[in-house]
């Protein structure tokens, strides 16, 4: 049965946002957690009238406080660079490397100091939760993008494909490159790999009697130039794959963020047969296609 494009966009959905995208709060929680005690220590600092000179006596006897200190700059990571009328010059915050003077010079020019003192935080653990929360918001788009592979795998499922079963009649593999299928079952997959040059990674491979799928996914909730690269790339594999007797490649997409590269989509669209929405696999796509 022949598809209109333009209705099959038209049911294409503006989010598939789970509750823990927007904040994986059990990871911010043992961030936090690693940090607590020293987090603690900084504490009594807030309001201190020489703080200065605490801070110093504090990185002397807790050199461990350190490690904090790129967090509530809102840093992720153990150093940080900083550049100034003397040159540039990194703060190493993992070890000691710098003079507690050097650090306190630290504190004191970037405002931490001024925040403590000025009692404008009254805990530093909650302080730190809500930088965790802001810096973890940052991981949505990783996030995002393995919502689709989510929805996609739960149809799997439902369809009665096992995962990771080679004595299964069905079953379904996750994350498989090129090189991995090849030495599996015996296929030449060299007609999409630039004969052996790319080694292309597929999001799933479903493996039935007569066929092996190979399946990417995504999602894009709104628009760039990334989805038009990305329908021209799969034109091409799929023009490439065509040619692979027991080899089928599968797209499964969806999101609002395709009207602004409708065009490109429809291409693609137009030349791949097995290029399904989140609409599709809720009306069955799965039991038809994996036989």
């Amino acid at each position: 049965m022949t598809r209109d494009f333009n209705t099959w966009l038209s049911h294409f959905k503006t989010s598939i946002a789970t509750y823990d995208y927007y904040v994986d709060f059990p990871k911010v929680y043992q961030n936090i957690d690693s940090i607590k005690v020293e987090l603690n220590i900084l504490n009594t600092l807030i309001g201190h009238s020489d703080i200065e000179n605490e801070f110093i006596r504090l990185v002397e006897k807790y050199p461990e406080v350190l490690k904090c200190v790129p967090l509530l700059l809102a840093v992720r990571g153990k150093e940080v660079e900083i550049t100034d009328e003397k040159g540039s010059r990194i703060y190493r915050f993992d070890k000691i490397a710098s003079t507690p003077q050097e650090y306190a010079e630290f504190m004191r020019k970037s405002g931490l100091f001024s925040l403590l003192q000025r009692h404008l935080v009254s805990n530093l653990v909650d302080y730190a939760t809500g930088v965790e929360t802001g810096l973890d918001s940052n991981g949505r788009k990783n996030r995002g993008g393995h919502l689709m592979e989510h929805v996609v795998e739960s149809h799997l499922q439902k369809s009665g494909i096992t995962k990771g079963d080679d004595n299964a009649p069905k079953s379904y593999y996750s994350e498989m490159y090129i090189s991995e299928i090849q030495k599996k079952w015996g296929i030449d997959l060299s007609a999409i790999s630039n004969r052996g040059k790319a080694e292309k990674r597929f999001d799933f491979v479903v493996k039935t009697p007569k066929m092996i799928y190979g399946i990417e996914t995504n999602f894009y909730a709104s628009g760039g130039s990334k989805l038009n690269e990305t329908a021209r790339s799969y034109k091409t594999l799929a023009l490439e794959a065509n040619n692979i007797p027991g080899f089928t490649f599968v797209w499964f997409t969806d999101g609002k963020g395709w009207t602004s590269a409708r065009n490109n989509l429809e291409e693609t669209f137009d030349i791949l047969t097995h290029l399904y929405s989140i609409k599709d696999m809720e009306d069955g796509i799965m039991d038809k296609l994996f036989k």
